[in-house]
């Protein structure tokens, strides 16, 4: 991946992944590490945290359009080498949270994902990305999960 072409955003637009039967396996020794390693790089780069978590639900049978968008991922951090988290010293506190949900975003079990992050001073102290367990029949419904949740 060292000579990759860089791409800037993490993810396709709409990516369609999903628990595809009748496509060909893929070894999952090398998902598996691919995984592995951008799940430790999310500790310090938040900005990969949903991707990588969309992508970690196929490791039980990860295909060719799974490892295509992991190593997609991998191009984004190729094109965003430089990125990283700067916290100055500032003395006013402020808390602010930011959540979204996609509704129904999981096309096996037509379940969202909510995502959120808490920033402290305008810099970023927590995230979340986690699929809902339970299925709602609309966004709005999707979103009250995902602040329940948040509050929690």
């Amino acid at each position: 991946m060292d000579k990759c072409d860089s791409v800037s955003k993490q993810l396709a637009t709409k990516p369609k992944l999903d628990a595809d039967l009748s496509e060909k396996l893929i070894g999952q020794t090398d998902y598996h590490g691919k995984i592995g390693s951008l799940v430790y790089l999310t500790s310090s780069r938040p900005d990969i945290v949903q991707v990588v978590c969309y992508c970690a639900r196929y490791q039980a049978r990860p295909t060719e359009k799974h490892l295509k968008e992991v190593k997609r991922i991998f191009r984004y951090l190729k094109e965003t080498i430089n990125m990283g988290l700067w916290y100055p010293k500032d003395s006013f506190i402020k808390l602010t949270t930011f959540l979204d949900v996609d509704h129904a975003g999981c096309l096996d079990a037509r379940k969202s994902t909510s995502g959120g992050i808490q920033l402290l001073c305008d810099k970023l102290v927590s995230w979340i990305s986690k699929k809902q367990d339970c299925t709602v029949m609309s966004s709005a419904e999707a979103e009250y999960v995902a602040l329940s949740a948040s509050c929690a």
